[in-house]
């Protein structure tokens, strides 16, 4: 596989991508399940969302993309509004698993391939891929001032197992 005349080096293998984003995702729940349920859709610093309207926002984001990857459909079902933290937890769980089973669905040329993600964000997956990663990390860190905030100790950010 090349782009133009220069080879691709295969830096990551998918399997060792998919299980990096696993452990943010563990680690990130271990955030949801640390927050207060009554601050989770109220608290926020400065003019930051809430945490859990971030973690609805990663929700709808994480699962979907990678259907789409898999199947050129690029939907988001579910609404972004409050819920409880059980649900969002349950919610989390029932991604995680979708995305386990989907990602092994992806063909691996396709991680070289060029997409438009839901009708607007072009990119190559790999790339589409890495901002679902980033965004999740960025809002988990937003978590952890509003957790530091509360006057609660977050997860440690380095136990991803």
């Amino acid at each position: 596989m090349s782009i133009g005349s220069v080879p691709l080096a295969l830096v990551i293998p998918a399997p060792a991508l998919l299980e990096h984003w696993q452990g943010h995702r563990r680690l990130t729940r271990r955030v949801i399940d640390t927050f207060p349920e009554d601050q989770l859709f109220s608290f926020s610093v400065g003019s930051m969302r809430p945490f859990g309207a971030m973690v609805t926002e990663m929700i709808t984001m994480a699962e979907p993309m990678v259907r789409g990857i898999v199947t050129g459909e690029w939907k988001q079902s579910l609404t972004r509004e409050a819920r409880p933290k059980e649900e969002i937890l349950r919610l989390w769980d029932q991604s995680t698993e979708k995305i386990n089973t989907l990602w092994a669905q992806i063909p691996p040329d396709r991680f070289q391939q060029r997409m438009t993600a839901f009708g607007q964000y072009p990119g190559v997956v790999y790339d589409l891929l890495l901002y679902v990663i980033d965004n999740e990390i960025h809002h988990r860190g937003q978590g952890y001032v509003y957790l530091r905030a509360l006057g609660i100790e977050p997860p440690p950010f380095y136990e991803r197992q």
